[in-house]
């Protein structure tokens, strides 16, 4: 990564600096190369999260509202599409972003139902946001891919294990595909990590009851994965991405 090498070269170049002029040993240029290279990796780190926030500025912007009909939620995701894309030419610069890129690019494609489209980009998703890797597991699910659905489905568990929706989408997918037992037991694993989460709670208690798996507890996030049909179009706008620097 472009940002890593130049603070690499600027705490070198630093280090030297206090070997030539001061005319100190090699030892005595570390701490103050290292301290240089840290200053400037954060410094350079922050330019690209602001220009790359300011283009998520954006995209949230012309999200908002709800669309009339699906051909102008059509063209509300291919603006901001074609926005994310303008933010790749960092992928090169800094950890992180474009994995992250990728991830709201494939989750957008996905809610206009833009399947080939989406998956791609989805792929190459963050493991980290865990909404774009279950998202991957809906789109493996509905291409009857089951070992790829789990698979996703597993990455998005586990960075988002917190997050009842991922257990319970991941179970209902899971459950459409006749196999109850494996859907009791995601929805168990999603009531352990979360003991006091009384949606996954309750979704477990109808399984266990032989019930059918609502989902309406997990509304209105449940409709953006696109496997029922909602009353109304969700709004597009998903999650609003923050975007971590590796110190």
């Amino acid at each position: 990564m472009y940002n890593l090498l130049i603070s690499l070269a600027i705490g070198l170049a630093v280090a030297v600096l206090v070997k030539l002029v001061g005319g100190f040993s090699w030892w005595a240029g570390i701490v103050p190369g290292v301290i240089a290279l840290f200053a400037a990796y954060i410094v350079l780190a922050r330019r690209v999260s602001t220009r790359v926030q300011a283009l998520m500025t954006t995209v949230q912007n012309d999200l908002q509202g709800q669309p009339a009909n699906q051909k102008e939620a059509q063209g509300r995701v291919d603006r901001a599409v074609k926005t994310l894309e303008q933010g790749l030419v960092w992928d090169k610069w800094q950890f992180l972003i474009g994995p992250e890129i990728h991830a709201q690019i494939g989750m957008l494609k996905y809610m206009v139902k833009d399947i080939e489209g989406a998956k791609p980009h989805l792929k190459q998703a963050s493991g980290r946001n865990y909404m774009a890797k279950a998202m991957e597991g809906a789109l493996h699910f509905r291409l009857n891919d089951k070992d790829a659905m789990k698979a996703s489905f597993e990455a998005a568990v586990k960075s988002g294990k917190k997050e009842s929706i991922v257990w319970a989408v991941y179970a209902w997918c899971l459950l459409q595909q006749k196999d109850k037992d494996a859907a009791q037991r995601v929805l168990a694993r999603g009531v352990e990590q979360n003991p006091s989460d009384e949606k996954l709670k309750g979704s477990l208690a109808q399984l266990q009851n032989d019930k059918r798996l609502k989902m309406k507890p997990y509304e209105p996030l449940w409709w953006q994965f696109g496997l029922e049909a909602p009353p109304v179009m969700p709004p597009m706008g998903g999650r609003r991405v923050q975007f971590t620097q590796r110190r």
